[in-house]
């Protein structure tokens, strides 16, 4: 099984991509995740001057460097993430219009790093269709562009979406959309997180006068075994890892006055640290659950630690051996689970 680390998962801001990809490799990885803001930031290095996200030629041209770079560290760009908030826009609106050119932009920047797999995040944004069959065909139709590259679309179910919040949700929208090309990205800590965790709560799960902790458990592994027993493995097109942290004192349950983000996206944002490294999440229930469909795809550690500093300070080494170490661990432990 290779293993890979998300490229937005390690250092901070002052690391270059070039810091980490080394920190990655050193670890053993065998790939990364490539972040698009990580691209960016490469391209306003590799030209001395800020590259605006639409401007595919110089992020085309900054993306073959990244290649080659990546490639001499003996690693693979596995994907390119993260797609976001494309579907569901009104036809012939400015937002659907702008999606499919991003679409088109992101495809260039594919073929430049030499991946053939994009990662699409289930919208979170107010004003999309919530019909799965309009949701569908938007990414039916991005699959098809992609398809003429040879390229493939991996949905993933983001916790705080707005119409596809769980992986049954996004599943769902996979089987309609009905294309060899478009499978799922499976994820500890938006599937944990959003069945069971809540970060409004004092006890750090979903509390609600109508189920009890005992029903919550219940509930989840249910879910659990049907994901095991409907989601074939080859439809698995990669899974991320991560746990988070409790928070204390709980969120508010409302958006973000200054981001607008729904607290389950601010608590993915700041509070996901690595498996075993202070969180609180069922995670190894959900990749036992992956794990019995057979697939034996992509682990990929994808974790946003507002602790990382204080954790790890500047030694990117560490976190990356830590990271590795987590990934073990966790495939481990999901084989032992009953």
């Amino acid at each position: 099984m290779p293993f890979a680390l998300a490229s937005c998962s390690i250092g901070l801001p002052k690391h270059t991509l070039h810091q980490k990809i080394e920190a990655i490799r050193h670890a053993g990885f065998d790939g990364i995740e490539l972040s698009f803001p990580d691209l960016q930031s490469y391209a306003n290095l590799h030209f001395g001057r800020d590259i605006a996200q639409d401007d595919y030629d110089a992020l085309c041209e900054a993306g073959q460097a990244v290649r080659q770079l990546v490639e001499r560290h003996n690693l693979h760009i596995f994907v390119l993430q993260p797609f976001s908030n494309f579907e569901g826009w009104p036809e012939g609106s400015e937002k659907r219009k702008d999606a499919f050119a991003r679409a088109r932009g992101w495809i260039r920047i594919m073929e430049a790093v030499g991946t053939d797999m994009l990662q699409v995040g289930s919208s979170d944004s107010e004003g999309i269709a919530t019909d799965p069959d309009q949701v569908a065909a938007d990414l039916r139709e991005l699959a098809d562009m992609l398809a003429e590259k040879g390229f493939k679309l991996a949905y993933e179910n983001w916790c705080w979406s707005t119409h596809a919040p769980k992986w049954s949700d996004v599943w769902n929208i996979v089987q309609k959309v009905d294309r060899p090309n478009v499978g799922l990205c499976l994820d500890t800590f938006q599937s944990a997180g959003g069945e069971w965790g809540d970060p409004t709560t004092e006890s750090g799960r979903i509390e609600t006068p109508a189920i009890t902790e005992m029903e919550l458990s219940v509930r989840y592994r249910a879910s659990l075994k049907e994901l095991a027993g409907a989601v074939p493995a080859d439809k698995i097109f990669f899974f991320q890892i991560s746990d988070a942290y409790k928070v204390q004192p709980p969120l508010e349950d409302k958006p973000d006055p200054e981001s607008g983000l729904r607290p389950r996206g601010r608590w993915s944002h700041d509070y996901r640290p690595l498996p075993y490294d202070g969180g609180y999440l069922p995670i190894e229930q959900f990749a036992k659950a992956v794990l019995d469909t057979g697939f034996k795809g992509w682990f990929s550690v994808e974790v946003f630690d507002g602790k990382f500093e204080e954790k790890f300070g500047q030694d990117l080494n560490k976190y990356a051996q830590q990271a590795m170490d987590s990934c073990k661990e966790l495939l481990s432990k999901a084989k032992e689970t009953q």
